[in-house]
């Protein structure tokens, strides 16, 4: 039995270095977690290094084999669900390494595993948790790495992964609710462009026959003659039709990745009655929520700041919050600038002030992301109930003059017959 010398973190986030008696390098990792501290440096007293010298290296090639891995693409509820998990595991007792293989065991999709595993070599060879998920940024955001470093800085990772765990959980039921009052319109957008273009392509052509036969040529009404250019020209330029709508719609995502059309769109969206209440509700419910969980984690105010800027896809919002980063950093309270602002109502910075002068900020601001929640939730129902309507009478109105244009020359016929 040999002698290992080690370097470990114990339940309270210490470091802490003894020697232990081991029969192998792994042995002496297993006696390590069982006694609940997490290995991060362990080394053969005789001066062969079992831990982060040669088998680091080892750990890399293996990382690398491991990068590429077929399965489903790692989405906001896989994330969210391994966070929970993860806290619960480690609020129970259990060390991060130990937690990891147990995640790792249990996930299905085989990406996320992979980079699980390779997360997990990286704590093996004394790197920190936020250094593996840095390596992984597609997937782990810098509002969670910076939360993760913050909760190993203060050694308090469960509750801080708790934390982030709700947040992503309420962000996706928000994002789920507005998603789900988008479905209703689209659906019947998509019946209406489907029933528009039976009636152009099949029947409206078979009646322009029966008006060439029985009409002789006479000259149409307005509303039918319009039907059947519309018509004509769908059937006569069928390819020419579906290129400028697939034209128009990349061109419409490419404007979107530009300065110019990011600013319309998000003005537009913000200024739209209806919609642009709910969307201002979203943002400040996604950047109050934000800004709240990374100031009761321990991360300073001016990187959360820039944080929840950077979670916003709103380009007003985001300089918003880059004038009070420069405003705050100038040593200026953060509700004054924030008053200055006009994306942010009167109740926000009432709130935001309050929580300054108490020394609650942090929770002031989750309470403010609580209550645009449920507003949210409102706006959502609201659009939701008006929507459903407007859009029944914007199909019938479509369809029936469509129908309409077809009967008035029908009407001319049957005059010409009974004369």
């Amino acid at each position: 039995m040999a002698k290992f010398k080690y370097t470990a973190i114990d339940a309270n986030g210490k470091q802490k270095t003894g020697t232990v008696d081991a029969e192998s390098q792994e042995d002496a990792n297993s006696k390590l977690s069982a006694a609940g501290l997490m290995p991060t440096k362990v080394t053969a007293t005789g001066g062969s290094s079992a831990g982060s010298g040669g088998k680091k290296a080892k750990d890399g090639g293996k990382a690398k084999k491991k990068g590429i891995a077929f399965g489903k693409v790692i989405s906001q509820e896989d994330l969210s669900t391994f966070t929970r998990q993860l806290a619960t595991l480690l609020q129970a007792g259990l060390p991060l390494l130990r937690g990891l293989e147990v995640m790792i065991r249990q996930e299905k999709n085989l990406r996320f595993r992979a980079v699980l595993e390779q997360i997990a070599e990286q704590v093996k060879s004394g790197n920190s948790f936020s250094d593996g998920l840095s390596q992984h940024p597609k997937i782990f955001d810098r509002l969670y790495i910076n939360m993760v470093k913050a909760g190993e800085a203060g050694g308090v990772l469960d509750t801080v992964l708790s934390r982030l765990a709700g947040f992503m959980e309420k962000a996706l039921r928000t994002k789920k609710k507005v998603k789900s009052a988008m479905v209703y319109p689209i659906v019947v957008v998509g019946v209406a462009v489907a029933i528009v273009a039976l009636l152009m392509t099949v029947v409206v052509p078979k009646f322009q026959t029966i008006f060439d036969d029985m009409l002789g040529g006479s000259a149409l009404p307005g509303p039918t003659q319009l039907v059947i250019s519309i018509s004509n020209f769908m059937q006569q330029n069928i390819i020419l039709s579906i290129v400028i709508c697939v034209v128009a719609f990349f061109g419409f995502k490419f404007l979107l990745r530009t300065t110019f059309g990011k600013k319309i769109f998000n003005w537009c969206s913000i200024n739209l009655p209806k919609i642009g209440d709910l969307v201002r509700k979203v943002n400040i419910a996604r950047i109050t929520r934000t800004f709240g969980t990374l100031l009761s984690s321990g991360v300073p105010i001016l990187q959360s700041i820039t944080i929840s800027k950077d979670i916003t896809g709103n380009s007003f919002y985001a300089g918003a919050l880059n004038r009070i980063h420069d405003s705050v950093r100038d040593g200026e309270p953060l509700a004054a600038q924030m008053e200055r602002e006009s994306v942010f109502p009167n109740m926000v910075t009432s709130m935001v002030d309050v929580g300054e002068e108490t020394g609650e900020l942090a929770e002031m601001l989750n309470r403010i992301a609580d209550n645009y929640d449920e507003d949210v939730d409102n706006a959502v129902a609201g659009i939701t109930s008006i929507i459903e309507p407007v859009m029944i009478v914007f199909l019938a109105l479509v369809v029936g003059f469509i129908v309409i244009a077809l009967f008035l020359p029908i009407v001319e016929i049957i005059k010409q017959l009974t004369g």
